[in-house]
């Protein structure tokens, strides 16, 4: 099967791929346009490999998303491409509005195109796979309700209501025209490769150079996390055999409080790096928190029991074991991260 993965130079987008290269005779097409976000360098080790080819391009170019299918005749495609940051939708939206929703509009389209030129027996193989996010579902009030695949929709930053659009516009396209769409709605991914404007390494890196660990508000924001290589498993569990025109939520049953990740970074770096910048006593002693964002959603959570029962997906990492590869990763692989701050970024506060 030939897979096209739009979006996978990013964190999600490299690991899928990574994934797929690594673990199934699958071939795959990578579509990114090369954002500040986009890093080629997350996939050197497989970037040699026979059943991988990449395509730099935008979303947005009706004429080269033609070409692209033309050329490289895929089996199914996987929509990861997207702008993905809340603060920076906050700061300017006009490129979340153009990417999120004209560039899945662009897309759908081309994929249309092409899917309904296909042979029967193609045309019923076929499936277009749209990466979303919990976001969509807006604020999760009190401790016992969870998302699910049926929550109604009440995204409250730029970024979420355009991802909510793209959502929508997917499901459109499947019940107005037949193209075959599934939808995934994850909770907040972390791990290896991972952008450092991002909680996380955000944190670990700061930390590492002595620097403030700014935390919004009281810390007190609850996120559900799941450790990035198990939402590759199941990406590719869902574009191999789930329905269309089902959604899947995908999360790790891993809900904790911001301030109880950036305090067991602390303690997990106390552990590894016990030689601290000059001037730090404790890690946690870098902790400071900052005024919260506007539209700061309090809590996420995921029922993810729907895909775990149908098809037979459950996280293999625990918090615990994910966040200790995460910190072990970064303290390992230094080039890959020195690079990427090599730019413009500056490591404002940015993220979750």
């Amino acid at each position: 099967m030939k897979i096209l993965i739009t979006g996978g130079a990013g964190f999600i987008g490299s690991a899928v791929i990574r994934h797929i290269i690594n673990h199934t005779q699958d071939s795959v097409v990578n579509l990114d346009k090369l954002t500040y976000a986009g890093n080629l360098e997350s996939l050197q080790e497989i970037e040699n490999s026979s059943r991988y080819c990449f395509e730099q391009l935008d979303i947005c170019d009706s004429v080269e998303l033609k070409r692209v299918f033309e050329q490289h005749k895929p089996d199914c495609v996987m929509h990861l491409a997207a702008e993905s940051h809340v603060d920076r939708s906050i700061d300017g939206p006009a490129a979340f509005i153009e990417t999120n929703i004209v560039g899945t509009y662009a897309l759908l389209e081309a994929t249309r195109a092409y899917w309904i030129a296909l042979d029967e027996d193609k045309k019923a193989a076929f499936r277009f796979h749209h990466i979303s996010t919990d976001e969509v579902y807006g604020d999760l009030e009190g401790t016992v309700d969870l998302f699910t695949e049926t929550t109604p929709y009440e995204p409250s930053s730029p970024y979420s209501a355009s991802k909510a659009s793209s959502d929508h516009l997917v499901r459109a396209w499947q019940r107005t025209y037949g193209l075959p769409t599934i939808v995934t709605n994850c909770s907040n991914n972390y791990g290896p490769y991972h952008f450092p404007e991002k909680l996380i390494p955000l944190m670990i890196l700061n930390a590492l150079e002595g620097k403030p660990l700014p935390v919004y508000g009281d810390g007190m924001q609850i996120r559900d996390w799941l450790y990035v290589e198990d939402h590759a498993r199941a990406l590719y569990k869902v574009v191999t055999e789930g329905m269309v025109g089902e959604t899947y939520n995908i999360g790790g049953h891993n809900e904790k409080a911001n301030i109880e990740v950036v305090t067991t970074l602390c303690s997990l770096l106390e552990e590894l790096v016990p030689n601290k910048p000059a001037g730090v006593s404790t890690y946690s002693d870098l902790i400071l928190f900052v005024k919260d964002r506007p539209g700061h959603d309090v809590r996420y959570a995921i029922d993810a029991s729907k895909i775990e029962r149908e098809l037979s997906w459950k996280p293999e990492e625990t918090f615990e074991s994910g966040i200790r590869k995460t910190v072990l990763w970064y303290l390992n692989n230094k080039e890959w991260w020195s690079r990427v701050l090599d730019g413009s970024y500056s490591r404002e506060r940015l993220g979750n």
